[in-house]
């Protein structure tokens, strides 16, 4: 396994989501303990069938890993909720926190992926969708694999992620009490671009800020332009 060096970041992150999905939960205001916001959730799910993958996820979150509190359920979402095939370090079983250091970054990375599953439908184009920026820093080490696409370049795949899903699920399960909880990475979709992955919600700093609104439009050929709505100060 290559040895990262272990940085701490503590810049603030931007990660884009659909503005669709709600930005308060339903358990955000009810509980503060881990055990029962546990319970709760399960019960969520049980009366949900559409919910039972993410019941199999939230047990794989570790002890003390999960978050409570205003905002909680937009850290937990990127969890529980993720794509069945996974991202460039998680697989299917798990998410896990994706953002950048700035949002032109955040943009390209959103932009790249939602194109790619909308050209595998007919009627994926033209499509118009909204997108939220989410604002928040990682409070706990990350390993940083910045400047390693030379050597490592099969954690670098443009579109390949078999090798960078294990090298993640390795560091992840089990998940060591004094190691990274999470990395930092170069973009592959944006020159000089950084990212981050956050294993855990608990290693993110809540309450997580609401910052500005996109419009992503694609025409039928699939063409994208992307315009800002609102403008938040910060």
């Amino acid at each position: 396994m290559p040895d990262f060096p272990i940085i701490e970041e503590n810049r603030p992150t931007h990660r884009l989501i659909n503005s669709r999905w709600p930005a308060i939960g339903l358990f955000d205001e009810l509980v503060d303990d881990e055990a029962e916001l546990r319970i709760l959730f399960d019960l969520e799910m049980m009366a949900n069938p559409r919910h039972q993958v993410a019941s199999g996820r939230l047990v794989l979150i570790p002890d003390d890993g999960l978050v409570t509190g205003p905002t909680a359920n937009m850290a937990m979402a990127a969890f529980v909720h993720c794509h069945d095939g996974g991202g460039r370090f998680n697989s299917g079983k798990l998410g896990a926190w994706y953002a950048a250091l700035d949002v032109d970054t955040a943009i390209e990375e959103t932009v790249y992926h939602l194109t790619a599953r909308l050209s595998f439908s007919e009627g994926g184009f033209p499509q118009q969708m909204q997108m939220r920026e989410l604002i928040t820093r990682v409070s706990e080490p990350l390993l940083d694999l910045c400047g390693a696409k030379e050597e490592h370049p099969e954690l670098y795949s443009l579109d390949d992620y078999a090798a960078s899903q294990t090298y993640a699920d390795n560091l992840r399960w089990p998940l060591k009490e004094d190691g990274a909880a999470g990395l930092r990475y170069d973009s592959v979709r944006k020159e000089g671009g950084i990212n981050v992955c956050a294993f855990k919600p608990s290693a993110l700093t809540l309450p997580i800020t609401q910052g500005d609104h996109y419009q992503y439009e694609w025409n039928a050929k699939g063409e994208i332009s992307v315009a800002k709505l609102t403008e938040i100060r910060r």
